[in-house]
């Protein structure tokens, strides 16, 4: 099977500018494509994982793939998908976002000996003379085009800033660099990165002559539409210290019946028969195939010991209902229990397991919580310094989320 049908059976693909030309550029030659990250965080998440998983496809196909961290497109702001502007970073704070990026990245694609490039569009787009870039790249810029654009439209209602309306410009213009000086003939994205794909596409053959090409890859959302890799806590990280390598393999653990067999296709790299053989799987095969897709993905991101032990928790927990010295841990102070006791809506919150007070009171109310396999069904319930005689109490919130309280 080619690369270009393992993508398509997988369902990866969502659009391309060229799809026979793109078939044949990713078949019979080695092309050098580029995907961006704008670096807005301290760590990648889940919605970027997808990303990182075509550029090690494509690279196992042979061909090169540019890593290109936004230290530049970031300083504007990305207005794709946002109700509001960003917030605004210093380049202190996106250049160590960065560097966070790289060494999460290099866990996933070899960038030795020029297999694969990490470049930084800072490099370029902070020294750019303005009048020069209205010249020779905003002369090809149509703004009643750019007005149609989904990314623009949504947000003339609320307001745009003009620094956001610059952002198209600027990713168009590295794909030109990318092009000038790499050879890089396609860019990859997000289908939400549609509208600036074309828009880098267009610039390139203008300035250029040269056709070069654009793909976008499937969304990674739930079979309702909903967009995965978001918790109540907030995202799920790759970083370790951010979302633990337990909580990670959780939350793949966890995800509906009818999403398991899609993540199953689109993230790992199980062989694609393997996979659709599981598209008949019903009751107890399901969560075999979860468990499968959960351990995968740990492997990738944490390691394979981190998986190993998150696998031998996760079973512990769900057979016998024991504790795991790889589950979640908050350790407490003395100074937590005020006269020797603490409300367990409090020990939700601190423990992460609630993001309020009131939250945590429905899911009291609502029978989500238990202690020590004991269901805790009042609000104001109290557990004193006595109930850590044992060395810990474990909370657990529904069927499937524990937390193990140490008390120091």
């Amino acid at each position: 099977m080619t690369v270009f049908e393992e993508l398509t059976r997988r369902g990866l693909i969502a659009q391309m500018t060229h799809p026979e030309k793109i078939e044949e550029l990713l078949n019979n030659e080695k092309v050098t494509f580029y995907i961006g990250f704008d670096a807005t965080a301290d760590s990648l998440h889940v919605g970027h994982f997808l990303q990182l998983v075509v550029m090690r496809r494509l690279q196992l196909a042979g061909h090169r793939p540019i890593a290109l961290l936004g230290t530049g497109t970031t300083l504007i702001g990305d207005p794709t998908g946002r109700t509001d502007m960003r917030k605004m970073l210093t380049p202190e704070a996106i250049n160590y976002n960065a560097e966070c990026f790289k060494r999460q990245m290099e866990k996933f694609i070899d960038f030795s000996d020029n297999r694969a490039l990490m470049l930084r569009n800072g490099d370029w787009l902070c020294k750019l003379n303005y009048i020069e870039l209205l010249r020779d790249v905003g002369v090809y810029f149509s703004v009643n085009q750019m007005l149609t654009m989904d990314s623009v439209k949504t947000r003339l209602e609320r307001g745009l800033s003009f620094l956001e309306f610059n952002y198209m410009i600027m990713q168009s213009y590295d794909f030109l660099k990318l092009h000038r000086d790499y050879g890089c003939r396609m860019e990859l994205g997000g289908n939400d990165q549609w509208a600036n794909i074309l828009g880098g596409i267009d610039l390139t053959r203008r300035v250029t002559g040269d056709e070069v090409y654009g793909m976008t890859f499937t969304l990674l959302t739930t079979k309702e539409g909903k967009k995965m890799g978001k918790t109540e806590n907030g995202a799920v990280w790759l970083d370790p210290e951010k979302t633990s390598p337990y909580e990670f393999f959780q939350y793949w653990r966890n995800v509906a019946d009818a999403d398991v067999i899609n993540c199953l296709k689109l993230l790992t790299f199980l062989p694609i028969e393997e996979i659709e053989a599981m598209e008949s799987w019903e009751g107890s095969q399901l969560n075999q195939a979860k468990e499968t897709l959960a351990y995968e993905l740990t492997k990738m991101v944490h390691g394979q010991q981190e998986a190993d032990k998150a696998l031998a928790a996760a079973r512990a927990l769900f057979g016998a209902g024991s504790q795991s010295d790889d589950m979640p841990t908050t350790t407490l102070s003395a100074a937590d229990l005020a006269g020797g006791r603490i409300a367990v809506a409090d020990l939700l919150v601190k423990t992460g397991l609630a993001p309020s007070k009131g939250e945590a009171k429905r899911l009291i109310q609502q029978g989500g919580v238990s202690v020590d396999d004991e269901k805790v069904s009042d609000f104001t319930a109290e557990i004193g310094a006595d109930a850590f005689e044992k060395g810990h109490v474990i909370l657990k919130k529904g069927k499937k989320i524990y937390h193990k309280v140490l008390l120091g």
